[in-house]
């Protein structure tokens, strides 16, 4: 059976993209690769073994269009308020909390946030299908 190991996702600016992740989600470099022409960064949060792979191509100059097809990434939080004021304070600018059901019950409480290259990040509570 296969195991999810990592997402990857193209960075204009490393520094940028690290701080944000850092400060965002907690995520932390542990691998970074340099080669000619472009350097892979391995991010992971303390807790988890799932990695998010940022590919920085060293002679891209402008932002890479993400198209239609690209959603979001998506991360489980313990207390979905207070991680939404604790963004905001960070001057990420999450966007409003929302609720979703499902068949008449509550499925997810969440909101989401944008990094610097426009990717999405879905924040939600944990619990049930989240939990």
């Amino acid at each position: 059976m296969a195991k999810p190991i990592h997402s990857m996702i193209r960075v204009l600016e490393e520094a940028r993209s690290v701080d944000f992740y850092r400060r965002a989600l907690g995520l932390e470099v542990i691998d970074r690769l340099a080669f000619d022409g472009f350097t892979l960064l391995y991010l992971r949060a303390p807790d988890g073994p799932f990695e998010l792979e940022l590919t920085v191509n060293h002679d891209r100059t402008q932002p890479y269009a993400l198209g239609d097809g690209y959603g979001h990434l998506a991360v489980a939080v313990e207390d979905l308020e207070a991680e939404h004021a604790r963004l905001a304070r960070a001057g990420i600018e999450p966007g409003p909390i929302r609720e979703m059901a499902h068949g008449g019950q509550p499925l997810a409480r969440f909101f989401f946030i944008t990094d610097p290259d426009g990717y999405r990040t879905e924040v939600l509570q944990r619990f049930g299908r989240y939990g």
